[in-house]
């Protein structure tokens, strides 16, 4: 004996979730460009050494306030330098976008790309940067991906990118547009 349903099934009337979850972009490729492990025990000791300043020949509470507050100040500040994210998307579309920051770009403008090894990124930053070229980098982040754009709307002639896994940015966002493949 097989079992009916009594109410009406209608497909348009799939929960908000549902519909929800399928105009929301689908993530290729994301990563946050934290500093290094140094970075923070850098920091800590300085904190340490600051607080140790502060409460030299006094109360236990002159080091252990500044303690708190050097720690709390330069974690924040660590976290802010943290704050990059470098992202690749495709929409319902088929639309890839490379998302920096608060920046975007669609890879229909994308005429090449390329990854800029650590060796080459002193040249990459140097003499041979173009003011109007789009730029995020990171001292941290030694390698870069160099996106050349084709829109004739837009003044910026290229976006220069420090990524952690350069290859794998570029195989998410516009693998048909890599040099060298």
């Amino acid at each position: 004996m097989s079992e009916t349903s009594s109410t009406p099934t209608n497909p348009g009337s799939g929960s908000a979730a549902t519909r929800a979850s399928a105009t929301q972009p689908k993530v290729l490729y994301t990563e946050r460009q934290w500093v290094p492990w140094y970075w923070w025990v850098a920091l800590a000791g300085l904190a340490l050494l600051l607080a140790g300043q502060f409460g030299l020949n006094r109360n236990i509470w002159w080091f252990i306030v500044p303690l708190v507050l050097f720690t709390a100040l330069f974690a924040w500040f660590l976290f802010w330098l943290s704050r990059t994210t470098v992202s690749v998307e495709q929409d319902t579309d088929g639309t890839r976008w490379l998302l920096v920051e608060d920046a975007n770009l669609p890879d229909t403008v994308v005429s090449r790309s390329m990854v800029v090894p650590g060796s080459a990124r002193q040249n990459a930053l140097g003499r041979q940067l173009d003011p109007a070229a789009f730029l995020v980098s990171r001292p941290w982040v030694s390698e870069h991906i160099l996106v050349v754009l084709d829109d004739p709307e837009d003044p910026t002639p290229y976006w220069l990118v420090s990524a952690k896994h350069p290859e794998e940015v570029l195989a998410a966002f516009a693998p048909e547009t890599v040099a060298g493949e």
